[in-house]
């Protein structure tokens, strides 16, 4: 956890170091976008080469005393990306003040007498190593000025990126791609799905080899994710998976071209007017995907409905015109139509929509669905999930290899009350939430030791962590005084004994513990910060004396020992508020479902059978229309004697206002007013 809350403040200081380049050079978010993320794109790459390179020489055979020399084709058999010297990031980095004194040329022999020069040559470079690069990558770097573009280089070589790991700056390389759909994205041209949207699509659909498509790729959110997703189980994705996109925009076909070969992955990505897949089936595949991810535009109108039935793909007839007859709408049921005909007899398809399309007037489409038996899972999304719209969603998945015992059911999970805040515009599920919903999945296709697993995972976890915090005085000792740390020694040592148990009480119990700890970390760190604040020279070298001798603190001195203070008060009380929440996750889920059994839960999911839906429901597939509202729990207050009280209070309120109503009219006429 401790780890998890460093990378997000590496990020942080990342794009608030570059954020503020940008805002010094007057360019637009817009501008800026490509060329730097090509330059985290850079260092991914060398991040990559050096780890390859390293299992390259492992092995290198010697001939006559000289260890062989590195070739392409090394790179090439280990997937990985070859960088000519050049192109390396170590070498930009360490460029001279001067650099038209290396006498430096591109290919066609001109001089670079410029680092922007040098950038865009290495760019052109590495796509002369790939095939699937060739005229994608940025090289636009002569917008910047050679002092801004050297400073942007060293924002991305900071020390701390090699300390958590090359495969971080891949996150990274997504938390920039956030941070500028923010600023960037429109209506018109959304590339980035939230990553909890698409990891919880990606985790219903196992994905674990054959043909995936992605219509409507944008930055190839859906290929990433499912890269992540086989190489986690043990396979490697490009050896198992065949990734298809179609993007109609080419500014974005480059950022889904960028975003996989940065995680390693190779794809076939169309774009532009052939690509538009209103009109186009670009690669063929109609009746061949084992797999269909998307989070199309929502709600297009004006696509025109002769050249749509002439491009084919709809098996359910033809969604509702508008009033001219001559084009949808609204194009949405033409992506679902789409979505089902790629699929071959085995396939699963999971998709974002808006919250409108399951309950929508193109009724009898939607029937005709339900009637195959491959409408799988349905999830309501709350609002405030994307980074440019607030609007809910639905998540929804096809299963034309379900087995028969579920031909005739469909899962609904209303998850609109459950996700987290990360700031007042947007949400999303963390981790645990999204393995909770994924166990409801798993329980409604009867794979209960997938249940247990998860239950097993989050004992150790809880565990894990538990026995370290319990340990942390290792760490906090130093840095606190004696009288403090005698306070705070019983309650680490009650954390580090706490019993662990499934049932609501152990886990309420698991949670009181922490709480006190916590209380007594900010109460103890915040004696010791007002004592050191307050502490002269002379003194503070007195408590030092007496400190190293008696109790072997390792004091560093004065300042440094606030600062470390100051840490410890902001992150020891993060580290266990982290441990609490998956508790309460813990919890969330075990109540509901104990050891491994499915049950409907009023206010969040229900099975329902097709006929229900089709002669009860007409035919929607709205799950709050299923599920119905979650009971309220009872607080255990009652009810008529809470009234009083407040009646009570209310009285003693209007009584003070009058007293000071009084109090003012008597001032005021003593100022003769």
């Amino acid at each position: 956890m401790a780890e998890a809350v460093d990378i997000k403040k590496l990020e942080r200081d990342l794009w608030e170091a570059a954020d503020e380049l940008r805002a010094n050079s007057k360019l637009t978010s817009n501008e800026y976008c490509m060329p730097v993320l090509g330059l985290i794109f850079l260092r991914y790459a060398y991040s990559r080469y050096k780890k390859v390179e390293a299992e390259i020489l492992k092995d290198r055979p010697v001939r006559r005393g000289r260890v062989m020399p590195i070739q392409a084709s090394d790179f090439t058999e280990k997937s990985a990306l070859y960088l000519p010297e050049e192109a390396r990031y170590d070498y930009l980095v360490n460029l001279p003040e001067d650099v038209s004194s290396l006498g430096l040329t591109n290919s066609n022999g001109e001089p670079l007498n410029r680092v922007s020069e040098i950038v865009n040559n290495a760019m052109e470079l590495i796509e002369g190593q790939s095939k699937q690069l060739e005229g994608v990558l940025p090289k636009e770097y002569t917008i910047f000025s050679d002092d801004l573009l050297k400073s942007l280089i060293r924002i991305f070589n900071n020390n701390a990126l090699d300390k958590v790991g090359g495969d971080i700056i891949g996150r990274i390389y997504e938390y920039f791609l956030n941070k500028f759909a923010k600023n960037i994205a429109s209506d018109d041209g959304v590339f980035f799905t939230p990553k909890s949207l698409v990891k919880m699509i990606v985790n219903i659909l196992e994905p674990k080899s054959g043909v995936l498509l992605d219509p409507a790729c944008g930055s190839g959110g859906m290929f990433v994710q499912t890269g992540d997703f086989v190489n986690q189980s043990g396979m490697v994705a490009n050896n198992t998976m065949t990734f298809y996109g179609q993007e109609k925009v080419d500014y974005n076909a480059k950022l889904c071209l960028m975003n996989m070969a940065v995680h390693g992955l190779t794809g076939k990505i169309k774009s532009g007017a052939d690509a538009n897949t209103f009109y186009h089936d670009a690669h063929n595949l109609s009746g061949c995907c084992d797999y269909v991810m998307a989070n199309p535009p929502f709600n297009v109108d004006k696509v025109d409905a002769e050249s749509a039935q002439s491009a084919g793909r709809l098996p359910f007839g033809i969604p509702s015109l508008d009033k001219t007859g001559k084009a949808f709408g609204n194009a949405n049921y033409l992506w679902i139509s789409y979505f089902y005909s790629y699929l071959n007899e085995k396939g699963r398809a999971g998709f974002v929509m808006a919250s409108s399309t399951t309950d929508s007037k193109d009724t009898e489409i939607r029937e005709k669905l339900i009637k195959t038996g491959n409408v799988d899972v349905i999830i309501s999304v709350g609002n405030n999930f994307f980074y440019t719209k607030s609007l809910p969603c639905v998540l929804w998945f096809f299963d034309k290899g379900k087995q028969e015992a579920l031909k005739d059911k469909v899962l609904f999970i209303d998850a609109r009350e459950y996700y987290t805040v990360v700031d007042r515009t947007l949400n999303e599920w963390s981790e645990w939430q999204l393995k909770n919903l994924n166990a409801i999945v798993w329980l409604y296709r009867g794979e209960v030791e997938l249940y247990k697993q998860l239950l097993a995972d989050y004992k150790e976890s809880i565990l894990t962590e538990l026995a370290v915090i319990g340990k942390l005085d290792d760490n906090w000792k130093p840095y606190l005084e004696k009288q403090y740390m005698q306070n705070l020694l019983p309650l680490l040592e009650k954390v580090g004994k706490v019993e662990f148990g499934y049932d609501k009480e152990a886990l309420d119990g698991i949670k009181v513990v922490l709480n006190e700890l916590k209380a007594g970390l900010s109460e103890n760190i915040k004696a010791a910060m007002e004592r050191y604040t307050s502490l002269k020279a002379a003194d503070y070298k007195k408590l030092q004396a007496e400190l190293l001798a008696s109790e072997n603190f390792t004091l560093i001195g004065k300042n440094s020992e606030k600062k470390k203070l100051k840490e410890i008060e902001e992150n020891g009380p993060q580290q266990i508020d982290a441990l609490i929440t998956v508790v309460d996750e813990l919890k969330w889920l075990y109540v509901k479902f104990g050891e491994g059994e499915y049950q409907d839960i009023a206010g969040l999911c229900k099975i329902e059978t097709k006929d229900v839906i089709i002669n009860e429901k007409n035919s929607s597939l709205t799950p709050g229309a299923y599920v119905g509202v979650a009971e309220e729990e009872d607080d255990g207050v009652d009810f008529n004697e809470r009234m009083k009280e407040i009646h009570q209070e209310l009285l003693q309120l209007q009584e003070e206002s009058n007293r000071l109503m009084s109090s003012i009219s008597k001032s005021m006429e003593e100022m003769g007013l």
